[in-house]
């Protein structure tokens, strides 16, 4: 519980870990809008959300760049989330999310066979939507992309474009052509959001000096204010939770 937001997590089952990093809900119990800012985590993320004044909607929310002010949990708002990896966009979602880089969409109220009613009970949902991706998702995985992804959650996005095509036996040139294709940043792009995120759990724990790949706190320092537009100490502070993600990390 984070204030009047109740918060709980699922991590998904290891035979879709590839493609689906985790089931979340978020439920806002008080009769007051929450402000808050939004920051960037890397992942895909398909919402179903309902409130006391607005109709039922289905919503994807493409990747992250940089923060977004001003987002909002709606009043009496309940919010379920299945948030996906990458390789889940060309496996499972069969389209390129690059139109939605930094932004979403609503998608029709009975997308993949989801209704209001499956906001009543988030076990229940989860695997409702276990089911759903599974049978969606394409059985024949391309051996370098599977082997590319994997290195990348690995090793938090810490590796270089360089090592990563060497390792996956895939050219750079190719790899960045398919990330620009279905995600529409470039691979190194999307290794230094990974590595924000990653950070910030660190940060959550009030350690403010690099652990991951960075050649100094000058350059972790500019590097997380790139992305979050704070330096690391006020992320820190999250004054009033307003850093939604970093309150979900200091509450683990």
């Amino acid at each position: 519980m984070i204030g009047d937001l109740e918060y709980q997590t699922i991590k998904s089952n290891k035979n879709l870990s590839d493609f689906v990093d985790s089931f979340w809900y978020m439920k806002n119990k008080s009769d007051q809008t929450l402000e808050t800012i939004g920051l960037p985590d890397g992942r895909i993320d398909l919402s179903l959300i309902k409130t006391a004044e607005t109709p039922f909607q289905i919503r994807l929310l493409g990747l992250g760049t940089q923060q977004y002010e001003k987002g909002k949990i709606p009043a009496n708002s309940t919010t379920f989330v299945i948030s996906f990896k990458l390789l889940a966009v060309e496996y499972v979602f069969h389209e390129s999310v690059a139109e939605i880089l930094n932004s979403g969409k609503l998608l029709e109220n009975d997308f993949w066979d989801f209704d209001e009613n499956d906001l009543d009970d988030f076990e229940l949902f989860c695997k409702k939507a276990t089911a759903k991706i599974y049978s969606l998702l394409i059985k024949e995985i391309d051996n370098r992309k599977q082997k590319l992804f994997r290195l990348i959650y690995e090793s938090n996005g810490s590796m270089t474009v360089k090592e990563l095509s060497e390792q996956s036996n895939w050219s750079s040139r190719q790899i960045n052509r398919y990330f620009n294709q279905y995600f529409g940043l470039s691979l190194k792009a999307y290794c230094s959001v990974l590595r924000f995120r990653t950070s910030l759990e660190h940060i959550a724990k009030g350690k403010l000096f690099p652990e991951e790949n960075f050649s100094d706190q000058t350059h972790f320092i500019k590097e997380i204010k790139k992305i979050s537009g704070s330096v690391p100490k006020v992320l820190f502070q999250n004054k009033n939770d307003r850093f939604i993600l970093l309150s979900a990390l200091s509450a683990k």
